[in-house]
């Protein structure tokens, strides 16, 4: 699992920022990437890395201003083309008002896609839920209908107690595979072994939280808690006029991010949605001035790839 930025800044391109989008890389939970939000030349980010459009599965969309969602329908047009052998299905979560966005933006330009879309209006809760994942939206605070959303793994099957396997005095060998798996077996010697009595707690799945345009509100710390990773939005620092100009519209400073990581106990924070004029000595100090609030910090560069792992916990 992993996250890779296609774009972090906020409002428009920069020298150094392409706007927001955020793939999840699940190709080895689920051989598929996720993207949260396509600002516009998300494809021409995607062309640098090695990603494959064919293997996005699922598209989740926060909110409709541009920066968002500009990027949709030329990444919907490309990916025909790149999977058209394929017929690879797509699910395409967002508010209201997304779906004739796009049907508009495709009819005005004749464009015929070679897969079907499957649309999916975002309502507050689970919005997917499957034997590997759950998605779960709530929604923020911003001058529009915005979202949030919390990626859940499913729980992994429990450790083979190895310790406890050869107290038992079961021989090794392919009975050891049969019982992580959780099977029933029929020993050599007559014995009937269950594997789930020889396998350890389930291990917790990971949590990533996925936070843009919003003010500070109720409903992140739900989204938010205990997440192995916060994804948050930081478009302005923490001084008493950026934190003015962040109510103003509608968003949130590095330190509301900072404060909301302390508060959910998230294990790291990654700060995207950048204003273009944090460059040099001012992104330094933006930088420094969050490490002091919450220390597992990272303000994510485009083109950023963060390793989110799994974590075994140890068992006798």
């Amino acid at each position: 699992m992993e996250l890779e930025f296609l774009g972090t800044g906020s409002g428009q391109p920069s020298k150094f920022r392409n706007v927001a989008s955020v793939a999840l890389r699940l190709l080895d939970e689920r051989n598929a990437v996720w993207l949260f939000d396509v600002g516009e030349a998300t494809q021409h980010q995607i062309l640098k890395t090695t990603i494959r459009p064919r293997k996005i599965e699922k598209i989740f969309i926060s909110h409709l201003h541009g920066d968002h969602i500009f990027g949709l329908p030329g990444l919907l047009s490309s990916r025909s083309f790149q999977g058209a052998d394929r017929n690879e299905p797509l699910t395409i979560y967002g508010p209201r008002g997304l779906r004739s966005f796009i049907s508009a933006a495709l009819r005005v330009s004749e464009t015929h896609l070679s897969y079907p879309i499957h649309y999916v209006e975002i309502e507050e809760g689970v919005i997917f839920e499957d034997e590997t994942f759950k998605v779960i939206a709530a929604p923020l605070r911003h001058r529009m209908e915005s979202w949030g959303f919390r990626v859940e793994e499913k729980p992994h099957q429990g450790e083979l107690l190895i310790n406890k396997v050869k107290a038992d005095k079961i021989p090794a060998g392919p009975v050891y595979g049969q019982l992580k798996a959780g099977e029933t077996v029929q020993l050599a010697d007559g014995r009937v072994v269950n594997g789930k009595d020889y396998l350890g707690p389930e291990q917790p799945g990971r949590v990533i939280t996925i936070i843009f345009d919003t003010m500070p509100s109720d409903s992140e710390l739900a989204l938010a808690k205990g997440a192995d990773v916060l994804v948050h939005e930081a478009t302005y620092g923490m001084s008493k006029e950026e934190s003015k100009m962040a109510r103003a519209h509608g968003h949130s400073t590095s330190r509301d991010a900072a404060n909301l990581a302390v508060k959910a106990g998230a294990k790291k924070l990654v700060l995207t949605h950048i204003s273009a004029r944090y460059i040099g000595p001012l992104l330094q100090r933006f930088i420094g001035d969050v490490h002091h609030v919450f220390g597992q910090v990272y303000v994510a560069r485009d083109l950023d790839v963060i390793d989110v792992p799994f974590e075994k916990e140890q068992h006798d």
